[in-house]
């Protein structure tokens, strides 16, 4: 009887000196494996969900601040704008003084509050008072009206605004007076406001 005990103890603890923590060498090395694994899985979905992120930020910012719609290309005149009901163009400051030597457009000036404008503006017109003071638009809804701001943002509502109005050709200075300004031209004072 007692060598029954001596080899069922012998048996008992023999597993538990494969492994640190009583377990065989064969499941620790499986369990380390699949942690492994996980690790490895986890870390995948991460990196997934982080490039996704990242190309969905990238197409959301790739379009024009403030529009509220996609930029596509329109050609040497500048980048369609897509809106709610419509479309305008943004141009460019070289653009527009090209058009101001043969000018057959209205030029709105949309800056609140008024900080100067460009030499040429018909209308001073804040953003926010556009669609109470469209009387003071052209009565053609297909007249070409260029709006500007002094950064583009405000000028963009402007031109959503026009849009909502029933006007069809709409240009936007992008970047506004800034660009202007930053392309070696000038703003002038006048008594608006």
């Amino acid at each position: 009887m007692a060598s029954k005990r001596k080899s069922r103890r012998a048996t008992a603890i023999a597993p538990r000196t494969g492994g640190s923590t009583g377990r065989s060498g064969t499941a620790n090395r499986n369990s380390a494996g699949s942690g492994t694994t996980r690790r490895w899985v986890l870390l995948g979905s991460a990196l997934a969900v982080v490039l996704i992120a990242v190309v969905a930020g990238w197409a959301i910012l790739s379009g024009q601040p403030g529009n509220g719609g996609a930029a596509t290309s329109g050609g040497p005149q500048g980048t369609v704008i897509q809106a709610n009901g419509g479309h305008w163009t943004n141009i460019t400051p070289d653009t527009l003084a090209s058009m101001l030597a043969k000018k057959d457009f209205t030029l709105l000036n949309v800056k609140t509050p008024y900080i100067g404008e460009i030499a040429g503006t018909d209308l001073y017109v804040p953003y926010t008072d556009v669609a109470a003071r469209a009387t003071q638009l052209p009565a053609d809804k297909g007249a070409r009206i260029v709006v500007y701001c002094r950064s583009g943002n405000e000028s963009a509502i402007a031109a959503q605004t026009l849009i909502d109005l029933g006007y069809t050709n709409i240009d936007n200075l992008d970047g506004g007076m800034n660009a202007w300004t930053a392309s070696g031209r000038q703003l002038v004072q006048l008594n608006r406001g």
